[in-house]
């Protein structure tokens, strides 16, 4: 038997019938990237790669009791935040971080699927801001979820910059905008740390959209601080590890693109396209 343990990940979202997205795509990202994650149920989804049919929350208390068994029971480096589905799950979630306050939260707040439909109640946008944002260690909304949380219209990397500020506001909070909304094929995603800026480009890659790249990111960002790396290192090597399963994707069935999860970091291979993200 083992005497060490690798670093460990609680990971808190809903479950995707395609594994493309949600709670099984977090699943396999830690543990290509060498961490154990423990999970906490807060939904299951009726989705594909086209769109979201259904979403069917669990109770609040029973998310909440799954995430206090693994905080009492065991070691957690870092939690990551994906679907909380409703206020109830939210708030109820919100109330266990604040009895865990010195454990590094990442969140991808979604609140809706890339093919669309609505994962987060829109009554739920405040109560994010005020109840949950206020525990997260490191957020990262997409083009859409940062407007919707931060109230400002986001086109330009100035107002990306901006809604970034804004986020960050409610604590000391790290803020990653992720740029693939944007037009054009140079892809830039922002990270504000409440001191600097810091900007990752990377080449669009061409053909039909990814399933679930939110969630695969965020979890490669909490792997990275659960491993003792920085906001900046984590969110390099998290990016590294998106582009190579982007690559390495699956054309099953229609619609969207299924990431295809590489075993560990491996080296990338400019040849096949692999290009790193770069700052300037």
């Amino acid at each position: 038997m083992r005497t060490d343990r690798p670093p460990t990940l609680l990971i808190v979202a809903g479950s995707d019938p395609t594994a493309g997205a949600g709670l099984q795509a977090d699943l396999k990202t830690a543990t290509c990237l060498g961490v154990y994650a423990y999970t906490a149920v807060t939904a299951i989804t009726l989705q594909d790669g086209q769109r979201v049919h259904a979403v069917h929350p669990l109770e609040a208390r029973q998310v909440a009791e799954q995430m206090r068994i693994c905080l009492t029971n065991l070691p957690v480096d870092a939690i990551k935040l994906g679907m909380l589905a409703n206020r109830g799950i939210l708030l109820a979630v919100s109330e266990v971080l604040h009895e865990w306050p010195h454990i590094p939260v990442i969140a991808d707040p979604v609140l809706a699927g890339t093919g669309g439909g609505t994962l987060l109640e829109s009554e739920g946008t405040e109560l994010y801001l005020t109840h949950l944002l206020p525990h997260i260690t490191l957020l990262t909304p997409n083009l859409p979820e940062a407007e919707r949380l931060s109230g400002l219209r986001v086109r330009t990397l100035p107002d990306m910059e901006q809604a970034a500020r804004r986020l960050a506001g409610h604590r000391p909070t790290t803020v990653l905008i992720t740029g693939g909304h944007l037009p054009g094929d140079t892809l830039t995603d922002l990270l504000w740390d409440g001191k600097n800026v810091e900007l990752f480009h990377s080449q669009r890659l061409p053909g039909p959209g990814f399933h679930g790249t939110g969630c695969t990111l965020t979890t490669a960002i909490a792997v990275g601080l659960a491993q003792g790396k920085s906001s900046s290192e984590a969110v390099r090597y998290a990016l590294l590890y998106l582009r190579r399963a982007m690559i390495d994707s699956l054309p099953l069935g229609a619609g969207q693109r299924l990431l295809n999860h590489p075993p560990g970091a491996l080296p990338l291979d400019p040849a096949r396209g692999d290009n790193p993200p770069w700052t300037p």
